[in-house]
């Protein structure tokens, strides 16, 4: 099969990765805690929430922009289209970087550096295995137009 007709990835690893790297900072935080500083509690766990509050809404947006562009949404399927507007317009990679800002709301509410740490590693594994793949893949399907999207909009942020 040629690289136009394929898939970029055999399966949906980011939202995987991200899941097992919240569960796995979660888990540390019980085994392995990294004490922190609670002199005011309500700020961390209000900044959290708003930065749950910010990764939810990032992560609709731009799943509603990709239905609507009649394209996939998961990491596996072939992409119909190339989606530069909506949050596409501010970053590549809009869900993925909804992933990581939940993941340091989650930190933040906890009061657990191990989310901090695990979201790092989740973005370099996802870059390295997952966003390389992908944008292999749409340089086939879209060649130049591709190209020109990616000068104008950073990878993350």
């Amino acid at each position: 099969m040629n690289a136009y007709r394929a898939k970029p990835l055999r399966y949906p690893w980011p939202p995987v990765l991200y899941a097992v790297a919240m569960l796995a900072a979660a888990a540390l935080g019980r085994l392995v805690p990294i004490s922190v500083a609670h002199s005011h509690g309500w700020l961390s766990w209000l900044a959290g929430a708003a930065l749950i509050l910010v990764a939810v809404s990032l992560d609709i947006w731009a799943m509603k922009t990709l239905i609507e562009r009649h394209t996939a949404i998961l990491p596996h399927r072939r992409s119909s289209h190339l989606v530069t507007c909506g949050p596409f317009r501010l970053t590549r990679n809009p869900i993925y970087l909804g992933y990581t800002i939940m993941m340091v709301g989650l930190g933040l509410i906890t009061l657990n550096p191990w989310f901090f740490i695990l979201a790092s590693l989740a973005v370099a594994l996802t870059t390295a295995f997952a966003i390389r793949k992908e944008e292999l893949h749409l340089l086939s399907r879209f060649g130049f137009e591709f190209e020109r999207y990616c000068r104008a909009t950073s990878r993350w942020i």
